[in-house]
């Protein structure tokens, strides 16, 4: 069953905000409860459509990898109470979003290709071609808007405009080369690249958090390991597990989420297509073999419910 929208009633809930795909419901003012739908967006649209297992995937994935960087960086989570809902602990949010990138794809390509060679305030070397690998990685933020276009912006405005503090800045920006650093490692060892990923940073008494997820198909760019460099010399495309095959399809389709274009019409096959692609990636990249659950709205606000009365918030 795919959920495109949530209207829960949990005990004690304060505040429900509905995002792009997540829905986030506030209890008692101290912690949230994340519910992944299956909306999809891209070009910062809702896509008029949901993908079957989407929202487990990108939960369950995220809480693999919340896990095993708990070490590197201290973070939100609680509990997964249902296998698309994580709860966690309610911080006050940074509005940047520090997006890192070992290779020049994507948006840094897009931008490359039209002549730009300073993003976000970072220099990229001239003679590059798409999908090259950086010497290092770049730290490239974005304001994190609350509806409509994230816009790029340098570490310089971000300070500039008070943000968010410089110490806790420079800790931002320190925990997203570590954390990507550990997903560049973790991704090797299942024969993958962790290309470019977003990481979201809030405060919690005092101290800068990870929050929201990381390293999933939405926040993330993969590349297959094994023949990447012989596709590199051959000028060919890259065979990657993430969403920029949807984004590739809307371009194709003449949608970029711009004022007057038409999303393309989402048959089921193409629908499949994208479930399959969130699947396989989900087994790629942590070597696990996923299995689908397909819970009522009923059983996820029991089983949620539950949680939270065992928490006592």
């Amino acid at each position: 069953m795919a959920i495109q929208s949530t209207n829960f009633k949990f005990p004690g809930t304060t505040e429900v905000y509905h995002g792009k795909v997540r829905d986030v419901y506030t209890i008692n003012n101290n912690v949230l409860v994340m519910v992944a739908s299956d909306r999809i967006s891209a070009f910062d649209v809702i896509l008029p459509k949901p993908i079957p297992y989407k929202g487990q995937v990108l939960n369950q994935l995220a809480a693999y990898f919340l896990a095993a960087t708990r070490d590197v960086a201290p973070n939100w989570l609680i509990s997964t109470p249902d296998p698309r809902v994580a709860i966690g602990y309610r911080c006050e949010p940074v509005k940047v979003e520090m997006v890192i990138r070992g290779y020049l794809s994507g948006h840094s390509w897009r931008e490359y290709k039209s002549g730009k060679r300073i993003i976000c305030g970072v220099s990229m070397p001239e003679g590059l071609k798409e999908n090259d690998k950086f010497p290092e990685p770049i730290i490239t933020p974005t304001t994190k808007a609350a509806a409509g276009h994230d816009e790029d912006i340098s570490r310089e405005e971000i300070l500039r405009q008070e943000l968010v503090s410089e110490k806790d800045y420079l800790q931002m920006e320190d925990y997203t080369r570590k954390l990507f650093a550990r997903g560049t490692e973790m991704a090797l060892k299942q024969g993958l690249i962790l290309v470019d990923t977003k990481y979201e940073f809030g405060i919690l008494n005092g101290e800068v958090v990870l929050m929201d997820e990381i390293h999933t198909p939405d926040s993330s760019r993969y590349f297959y390991a094994d023949g990447y460099a012989e596709r590199q010399a051959a000028g060919e495309h890259q065979k990657q597990l993430s969403k920029e095959f949807v984004r590739e399809w809307l371009i194709a389709n003449g949608f970029m989420g711009k004022e007057g274009q038409v999303v393309p019409e989402m048959t089921e096959s193409w629908i499949k297509t994208i479930s399959d692609r969130y699947i396989e990636l989900y087994e790629h990249v942590t070597g696990i073999k996923f299995e689908p659950v397909s819970n009522s709205v009923a059983e996820i606000e029991n089983n949620v419910t539950i949680a939270l009365n065992n928490l006592s918030v």
